[in-house]
């Protein structure tokens, strides 16, 4: 007995370990990690640790709605997106993801203050008004409709149309080229309708013009 009492301290104390490394766990195959933690120690590396990514490569997620959010984690995990930011990270890091995971990270990121708006330089404050235009109006004569009418008023998002406010241009010129010349965003049939009919200095301006909104 007095041979088996360090083993079993031992083990008590792995077990503990193990329990307490819970909170810092980047254990993407583990469903008792907390969506909290991973979007703390796995998705902030490219989103930042409240949802506001530095590179313009990676979206902000802060404040996005929460349907939205869930319908891309289980699309990427289910590879039905195959646009290359969605092959190249995404595939590999929703794999393992549950169902509850999922609705976390829709949660945590959705409760996050938005992105802060994006300074305008005078090079971009024509197309920015341009891009107002658009948003709100759409191109009537391009058969484009509003994209307030989808994404809300202030691009706040609406359900599982996404929040633009404050997304950075970059991003959004790379999506609406996805989903103008290919197939690799199977979910955004209507986005592919309207897309095909914008022009690049039409994507310029919408894009430069949500940039600028977001908290102040």
């Amino acid at each position: 007995m007095k041979l088996q009492t360090p083993v079993i301290l031992l083990a008590t104390a792995l077990v503990a370990t193990a329990c307490a490394d819970l909170g810092r766990s980047r254990d993407l195959a583990n469903p008792a990690v907390a969506p909290a933690t991973l979007a703390q120690q796995v998705c902030a590396n490219c989103h930042g640790p409240r949802g506001v990514s530095v590179s313009p490569n990676f979206p902000n997620l802060a404040a996005q709605t929460e349907p939205y959010i869930v319908a891309q984690l289980t699309g990427f995990r289910a590879h039905e997106r195959t646009d290359p930011p969605g092959f190249e990270y995404m595939w590999g890091i929703s794999r393992s993801l549950s169902d509850d995971q999922i609705k976390g990270l829709a949660a945590y990121y959705s409760a996050q203050p938005p992105a802060p708006a994006q300074p305008i330089d005078e090079a971009d404050r024509a197309a920015a008004a341009a891009g107002q235009a658009i948003f709100t109006h759409g191109l009537p004569a391009q058969s484009v409709p509003a994209c307030m009418s989808c994404h809300g008023p202030g691009g706040a998002g609406n359900g599982g149309f996404p929040r633009l406010a404050g997304q950075h241009a970059d991003y959004l010129r790379k999506q609406l080229l996805v989903f103008q010349r290919t197939n690799e965003r199977p979910e955004g049939t209507v986005m592919k309708v309207v897309a095909h009919s914008l022009s690049p200095a039409n994507i310029r301006d919408v894009a430069a013009y949500l940039q600028s909104l977001g908290s102040p």
